[in-house]
């Protein structure tokens, strides 16, 4: 549900990377109602990929449904941000459960989980909410400003000053999440809301980007000015370029 005056342009782009046989990563756009979805698996076998899945399919159609239900209804309380970040959480709720079920009842899926990072265009905002270290990021005014904190052990080190950036970024243990969706049988979603300013792009991706490319590499690509959709290409293509050690996914919101 966008204001009348504010025009939006999505893209995405994902890629197995350069390491990986199989892509464990998952994005969802919608255009009409203005969100993206996108998560990044975790779990042995296949199982990564279907948490992903669940994960991205559970939560864009249950927005869908409550975006559908808050643009019918006439009392202006029931469609403020603070009701779409409640309904935001409850889908993930959801989708957090039906995955945790789906690992209990399939050994072959036991362990699985995985990221999520949500970003919603609501009314003069957007909406963020987020598990685990895929990432959402504001480019305004040429800077860019990483919206979302990791769920991570490298990350509560340097909360705690045991680690500098740099360590961090060099730690071997990068990968080790402290909240991950369908892990548990109750996940907390950290969310924020961010006025809306016209010219703002919002990234969000998966740690495929961020452990390989730097925030003055993405700048760089997003100062070049170029297409939406090929500036998606080509944040993959850099990944690819420093290594492309993981899956990369990422999805762009041009206000």
């Amino acid at each position: 549900m966008l204001a009348k005056d504010l025009q939006l342009e999505l893209a995405a782009a994902t890629d197995v990377g350069r390491r990986r046989t199989n892509n464990e990563d998952a994005v969802y756009l919608e255009p009409e109602h203005g969100f993206v979805v996108l998560a990044d698996g975790m779990g042995g076998y296949n199982a990564g990929e279907v948490a992903s899945r669940m994960a991205v399919e559970g939560v864009s159609a249950g927005l869908n449904c409550w975006l559908q239900q808050a643009a019918s209804q006439p009392a202006q309380e029931e469609r403020g941000a603070d009701a779409a970040l409640r309904a935001l959480a409850a889908c993930v709720d959801e989708a957090n459960s039906a995955i945790f079920e789906d690992a209990r009842l399939h050994q072959e899926h036991s362990g699985m989980g995985t990221t999520l990072v949500v970003a919603l265009v609501y009314q003069e905002q957007i909406l963020i909410g987020h598990v685990g270290d895929s990432r959402a990021y504001l480019w305004r005014e040429g800077k860019l400003t990483q919206l979302t904190t990791d769920h991570s052990v490298v990350q509560e080190q340097l909360d705690a000053g045991l680690i500098t950036p740099e360590q961090a970024a060099t730690s071997v243990q990068h990968n080790l999440l402290t909240r991950g969706l369908g892990v548990e049988a109750e996940v907390l979603l950290d969310t924020q809301a961010v006025p809306l300013q016209a010219g703002d792009i919002y990234l969000l991706c998966s740690d495929g980007l961020t452990e390989t490319v730097s925030d003055t590499q993405i700048s760089a690509l997003i100062k070049s000015k170029m297409s939406l959709s090929d500036l998606a290409q080509a944040l993959i293509d850099q990944a690819n370029i420093n290594g492309g050690y993981d899956n990369v996914t990422v999805a762009l919101i041009h206000v």
